[in-house]
């Protein structure tokens, strides 16, 4: 795998808005950008590079904390460093699209035979990571990992074996507490709307 070196640049941080009546009324009115924060940016692209290596390595030196959000969410390597983590003591919990919750609770994930889009909770039910089902909205299309409440993993990757084996995508990983807390902040507020997965209701989290 060829690592991108990891460049430092300004980043501009937009205060997210939130869908109040309060701050829906401010969409209009607020013109002036916030202040840049320094952070640290590394850049990965499909197919010329092994992206999924890189969120895995990421995933591996997590220490406290992952947070997912995710719309396809099937790719065995991705998974597998999640329950890994979470069965070292790491506090993983994600947030999925609608398609990933099976009806079915007999429904089995099979790593081997990956199936498009319809079990990644039933995987994250077998590794004991709480889940909800952000089924509010059409589509729940972020593609989002926050590691250590520092590095924010993104871009157009969906974590799918496709994604690094059939598509052209690209994953960033930016270094910036700054930017993990609004994505954190994002992150609660789509739970507070989202419903427990089927299969993972019940989890205590921490």
């Amino acid at each position: 795998m060829r690592i991108v070196r990891r460049i430092v640049v300004p980043l501009l941080v937009l205060a997210a808005i939130g869908g109040s009546a309060e701050a829906r009324s401010r969409r209009s009115t607020e013109t002036a950008l916030p202040p840049p924060v320094a952070a640290q940016i590394s850049v990965c692209f499909v197919p010329a590079q092994e992206c999924a290596a890189a969120i895995v390595t990421a995933i591996g030196e997590a220490k406290r904390s992952i947070r997912v959000q995710a719309f396809g969410f099937t790719a065995p390597p991705i998974l597998n460093a999640l329950a890994a983590a979470r069965a070292r003591g790491v506090d993983v919990q994600a947030i999925l699209d609608k398609t990933n919750d099976p009806i079915d609770r007999t429904d089995r994930f099979d790593l081997g035979n990956e199936r498009p889009r319809d079990g990644g909770a039933a995987f994250t039910a077998a590794a004991n990571i709480p889940t909800w089902i952000d089924e509010t909205v059409a589509i729940a299309h972020n593609k989002i990992i926050v590691v250590d409440e520092a590095l924010v993993i993104g871009g157009s990757y969906n974590y799918t074996r496709s994604a690094e084996q059939k598509n052209a995508e690209n994953v960033t990983f930016t270094w910036s507490a700054d930017l993990a807390r609004l994505y954190l902040e994002n992150w609660e507020a789509r739970k507070a709307v989202s419903r427990p997965s089927r299969l993972t209701v019940g989890l205590v989290t921490r």
